[in-house]
């Protein structure tokens, strides 16, 4: 019953105060938010405010606010930090408005138009003045290529220059020499343009970017110069190649099923992937070179008119070079690219055959380039019937490549 008693009376206690709960009699009570101690002063008093006291704006109080913001204005002799003055004269503005006095129409200053510069420009100018470079002004016969292309960011207008000029520098790194005397007994130059010529044909039907063709045949050739490889397993390094330039270059590259299934099942799966491992390992997985499609992109928007000639004209004449196993080793990317240009220009009758822009974007002379260039021209005279590599002839004989190949050879290269 006792038990009983005290929970009855532990019931009738009121909600919401603990059994320990200190007495009302300590004038204890939780403090405001803001009263922490934390501000400078420290205590309450830091943060008492005056009391605001809100006035209505009659005519006669408008006015002497206004005259009070003009005596003030005219009595600050030093400089008013920035804001001040807007804020005064908004300030002014409300007094004139509740006095009635009408307020002075300010001049609508437009905003002037600055040329936006990128942090990339800024950046490069600057460290150019910091090293003593002064930009050299373009000579009056070099036509600017990238004006069209000022406002788009993807064309890296402002550094392009600099890109191509270090893609020259390291061209060399991913240039093979003569290696077949020397690393490779079973196979010649002729097997390596039959490999080259089928992988056209093989880049033709996937549909492939051109990058990759350029890529896979610099693959190849790396490759065959450090690496001794049988007559049996060249077509295998071939589409192991195409792999691994797929896999770097496209969005959605071949299977492993599809290089099998176009080589008649010559090789399984597991064949061409260990010999892409190889071929990795070996390159020490360098792929990042300038082929010359690279240069080939710029040089052809160098060519002042490009059209789709032009342009088919020269892709006709390097791809004829990429079978050529003499025209690899003894040229520069660089130059390939600039010698197909100046043949394609040559064959299609385009004057002036070299122009002071192609000089200075490509960097060579006409008289450096006609070395090259004849050999790619021999190429073209002997493409349908002669040649027995016309994988390249085909495609470009084709009304979608605007038929170039069917074109006759330039006479002054070929003579």
């Amino acid at each position: 019953m006792a038990s009983r008693a005290a929970v009855v009376q532990e019931q009738q206690q009121p909600r919401g105060k603990l059994k320990n709960a200190p007495a009302a009699a300590d004038g204890r009570s939780r403090r405001a938010l803001g009263d922490i101690g934390n501000l400078v002063g420290g205590g309450a008093a830091a943060v008492e405010t005056k009391p605001q006291i809100n006035r209505p704006v009659t005519r006669s109080f408008g006015a002497q606010l206004l005259a009070n913001a003009q005596a003030a204005d005219k009595n600050n002799n030093f400089k008013k930090p920035a804001g001040a003055e807007n804020a005064t004269a908004i300030l002014a503005g409300k007094a004139a408005g509740a006095a009635g006095v009408p307020e002075k129409k300010k001049e609508v200053l437009k905003p002037k138009k600055h040329n936006k510069k990128s942090l990339t420009s800024i950046l490069s100018a600057r460290s150019k003045a910091a090293c003593g470079i002064a930009k050299k002004p373009k000579d009056e016969l070099v036509a600017d290529i990238d004006a069209e292309d000022a406002g788009n960011e993807l064309a890296a207008v402002e550094y392009v220059e600099d890109m191509y000029n270090f893609y020259k520098l390291t061209e060399d790194d991913g240039r093979v020499a003569d290696y077949m005397s020397s690393q490779q007994p079973e196979i010649n130059a002729k097997m390596r343009g039959i490999l080259v010529d089928w992988l056209i044909e093989v880049h033709k039907k996937f549909e492939l970017v051109p990058e990759t063709l350029y890529l896979t045949v610099n693959i190849v050739d790396r490759f065959l110069s450090v690496k001794t490889v049988s007559r049996r397993e060249l077509q295998l390094v071939g589409i192991s190649s195409m792999l691994i330039a797929c896999k770097y270059e496209e969005i959605w590259a071949p299977e492993v099923s599809d290089f099998t299934a176009i080589s008649d099942d010559a090789y399984v799966r597991e064949q061409v992937l260990i010999m892409e491992k190889a071929i990795l390992g070996r390159l020490d997985w360098y792929l990042t070179v300038p082929t010359p499609y690279v240069f080939l992109a710029r040089y052809i928007k160098a060519s002042i008119p490009v059209d789709k000639e032009m342009e088919n004209m020269t892709f006709f004449f390097a791809e004829m070079g990429l079978t050529n196993y003499a025209a690899m080793t003894n040229y520069r990317p660089s130059e390939l690219a600039a010698a197909a240009v100046y043949a394609a220009r040559c064959t299609l009758a385009r004057t002036p055959e070299w122009t002071g822009t192609l000089e200075h974007h490509t960097g060579y002379s006409e008289d450096q380039l006609v070395e090259c260039a004849r050999v790619l021209a021999s190429f073209h005279g002997g493409g349908g019937e002669n040649n027995k590599l016309k994988a390249v002839w085909r495609k470009y004989a084709s009304p979608s490549r605007s038929a170039v190949a069917l074109f006759p050879p330039a006479k002054r290269l070929t003579e």
